[in-house]
């Protein structure tokens, strides 16, 4: 007999898995850490990110549709496009530094050099 816990859905979702699955992707995490620095041309954010063009462009158009990120044209010669972050992009800044710093305790020490076992008796 199978149980209802196996068909039914959670009643909510847990909010960091729900965040990670907004913002969690490599070229999300790259733009929005970079757009920290204020808003850019999308060839800044090219050569910044070192993204493709086609990654790029799918990867704003995301931000933008779930409201990250907010895109100014200008249309004086040249015609420019700029991105920069959203009041929900910005809100980001002290989880990146967050992060930043737990990367800083955590992560340097896994790529030290590991400590020697005492030698066997």
């Amino acid at each position: 007999m199978s149980s209802n816990l196996d068909t039914e859905k959670p009643l909510a979702v847990c909010p960091v898995i729900d965040s990670l699955e907004q913002i969690g992707s490599q070229w999300r995490l790259i733009v929005l850490h970079d757009l920290q620095e204020g808003e850019k041309r999308f060839n800044e954010l090219k050569r910044s990110t070192d993204a493709s063009s086609r990654t790029l462009s799918r990867v704003l158009d995301d931000l933008r549709e779930m409201g990250f990120v907010d895109r100014r044209l200008e249309e004086d010669a040249p015609v420019a496009t700029y991105y920069s972050l959203t009041p929900k992009g910005r809100s980001l800044c002290p989880v990146f530094e967050e992060i930043e710093s737990w990367a800083s305790e955590w992560l340097a020490a896994d790529t030290e050099s590991p400590v020697e076992s005492p030698p066997q008796q």
